[in-house]
């Protein structure tokens, strides 16, 4: 039996909050099941359809692993490393382990002990990519939407982090929290004060 996992993030373009990764593990043969399931890319599915997916893949896989990166990793590494570590601790998280990890983009993760293959648009190509993908966003959502009680003034049980307009304005009227990415913000402002110019 050869068990492959999906490992994807979400949240990298986010202005608040971590980016979080999920690995999925599946046996290859096993595969079709999950397009039985309906499972595709998250971002082609509406939030419940999200929500009822990450049940049934859970309940359908030997294994799900789930890591992120804070917003002060972020800060420190930049978004692209961070996003690799948090794949990498999802990939730890695994109570199986897969012989081989098929990673969404074309960066691989760096001082992973298994074997790897990189899948541009993998969300979109491979169902296991597309099944981490959704366990990934359904886990983030579900933790901004808490955070959202702590921080009310930036809209974020709708908008989950990423820089809506209303988001925007927020920033402005009431500055940053502790988890908003400030290189993000300030990269924002500056592209605003360079569209007034």
């Amino acid at each position: 039996m050869f068990l492959v996992a999906g490992v994807d993030e979400v949240g990298r373009g986010c202005l608040f909050g971590p980016v979080v990764a999920a690995s999925v593990v599946i046996a290859e043969e096993d595969l079709p099941s999950l397009l039985a399931l309906g499972v595709k890319d998250s971002k082609k599915l509406s939030a419940s359809k999200r929500v009822k997916l990450a049940t049934q893949i859970k309940q359908t896989v030997p294994a799900v692993g789930i890591g992120y990166a804070t917003v002060a990793e972020i800060e420190e590494l930049n978004i692209l490393r961070a996003s690799l570590l948090a794949m990498n601790r999802s990939v730890l998280k695994l109570s199986v382990q897969p012989q081989l990890c098929l990673i969404d983009g074309q960066c691989q993760i760096p001082n992973l002990s298994i074997p790897q293959q990189t899948l541009i648009r993998g969300d979109q190509l491979s169902p296991v990519i597309a099944a981490a993908s959704i366990i990934a966003k359904v886990w983030r959502d579900e933790l901004i939407i808490r955070w959202a009680a702590r921080y009310p003034s930036y809209d974020l049980a709708n908008n989950k982090g990423y820089g809506t307009v209303k988001h925007r304005l927020a920033l402005q009227q009431y500055g940053v929290s502790p988890q908003h990415r400030l290189s993000f913000v300030d990269h924002l402002v500056l592209l605003q004060s360079q569209n007034n110019l």
